[in-house]
């Protein structure tokens, strides 16, 4: 028969959220937002009861942020730069990938800074993913190409990037 928890042989706070922020970030990279979110979440098991161990403070969940950021296990700006990259190799454009980043509380000059340093030609990246879809002469029928047009807008890309895809 297992022991019952007692105060003595439980885990500390700390340590509970320490452990569930090195099993979350091994996976992959978060901004300090969705850490955070992580951490706070009580899981839920459908069946079984709640565990006996108490809820996380927010001063224990600032603690741990805090030791990860000394630890250099936690970089907004590095996040950014390599969510960038990330998602620029699905073929994504820039405005979703600034949106997507919006959404996972990066501050806005560190997405700016980040898009500046990625060194990508979204112009010669529009044109490849319309090409990939529409085949390698582009439509020139103007239906056709309000087609091309709302796909690339559906992926991110700005106006101008689009415009330049039928002016090379």
């Amino acid at each position: 028969m297992p022991e019952p928890i007692t105060p003595s042989t439980r885990r500390s706070a700390w340590s509970r959220l320490l452990d569930k922020a090195t099993r979350i970030l091994a996976m992959r990279d978060h901004s300090e937002q969705e850490l955070r979110r992580k951490l706070a979440a009580q899981p839920t098991f459908p069946g079984k009861p709640r565990a006996e161990e108490d809820p996380f403070t927010p001063e224990d969940i600032e603690k741990v942020i805090a030791w990860c950021y000394e630890h250099r296990w936690l970089d907004d700006a590095q996040f950014a730069s390599r969510f960038i990259a990330s998602r620029s190799r699905k073929g994504y454009g820039p405005q979703r990938i600034r949106q997507e980043l919006q959404g996972k509380g990066i501050a806005r000059e560190l997405s700016e800074a980040a898009m500046e340093n990625c060194e990508i030609d979204w112009q010669e990246m529009a044109r490849d993913i319309a090409e990939r879809k529409f085949g390698e002469q582009l439509p020139t029928e103007w239906k056709e190409r309000a087609k091309v047009q709302r796909y690339l807008q559906y992926r991110g890309f700005f106006m101008e990037d689009i415009q330049a895809v039928y002016s090379r």
